[in-house]
């Protein structure tokens, strides 16, 4: 891509992100589990797994979870969110993917939840089959949640002024896209069924869960800019009280009552096979 991760990909967006993106639904992990036949016995590995958005959504289904994440704030508050929610058997590491198998040990199902892109993508493949047990399987999830799909169907509420947000962004950190210290003129890379066959991953099965109707409030918007990587809170440095601004005045000509609807888009898994 001619990009070079770095620590900075995310920093500052920890605190936004749970809030800012739109939560995963139960029926995204009851579709895992029925597909996969999860009995609460194996062990799940999270690839990437941010704030555990996902990781806590399946962890009712293993008997052993475990997180890892670049970015130590991410882990934190994933370790915030599973005390909150009671969940004792998640264990949260600190690395990349790319150094990975770190002494983990081999897992039921490996998961990655909008993460894939960053990483070293055939070596990680290549180290993730090797981490699976006899009959694991791999789980790519495509999901779009830092906003909802356009749609003609009435909804309760206006719905968020997404290209206006973007081109306010724009506005403050100009036009091509930035990630961490660098920048992606052309996004984030595609492409990743090659890359999984190449690692010797058969398949894949495909699992879709459709879209809902939710509602936002102008926190949870103002949290979304923030937690994605081409916005994150650094990026805005002395100006970020100025572009705060601007976007709380948008969002709320936009919609005086601070309430949003969203389509959210669907949800498309890939089950691949060791």
């Amino acid at each position: 891509m001619g990009w070079e991760w770095d620590s900075s990909l995310y920093a500052g967006s920890a605190a936004y992100y749970a809030r800012g993106r739109l939560a995963y639904p139960a029926a995204l992990a009851e579709a895992i589990a029925t597909e996969l036949g999860l009995d609460g016995s194996g062990r799940l590995l999270d690839a990437g797994c941010g704030p555990g958005s996902l990781t806590l959504l399946l962890a009712g289904h293993f008997r052993e979870v475990v997180g890892v994440d670049a970015d130590r704030d991410m882990l934190a508050e994933a370790g915030r969110r599973a005390d909150a929610a009671g969940v004792r058997h998640a264990k949260w590491v600190h690395l990349r993917a790319e150094d990975l198998p770190a002494g983990l040990g081999r897992f039921d199902l490996i998961t990655f939840a909008q993460s894939f892109h960053w990483m070293d993508r055939p070596k990680v493949a290549a180290t993730a089959r090797g981490m699976l047990t006899d009959g694991g399987a791999c789980a790519h999830v495509h999901a779009t949640t830092t906003h909802g799909t356009d749609t003609a169907e009435p909804l309760p509420y206006p719905r968020p002024p997404h290209a206006e947000i973007a081109d306010l962004v724009r506005a403050h950190l100009g036009a091509v896209r930035r990630a961490g210290q660098g920048q992606l003129p052309d996004g984030t890379p595609d492409g990743e069924s090659e890359i999984y066959r190449a690692a010797g991953f058969t398949g894949p099965v495909r699992v879709e869960v459709p879209g809902r109707v939710v509602t936002r409030v102008t926190e949870d918007l103002v949290a979304a800019v923030y937690s994605r990587s081409s916005s994150a809170p650094h990026l805005f440095g002395d100006a970020r009280a100025a572009f705060e601004a601007e976007l709380r005045e948008l969002l709320h000509r936009t919609s005086p009552s601070g309430l949003f609807s969203e389509l959210t888009s669907e949800i498309v898994v890939d089950l691949w096979r060791a």
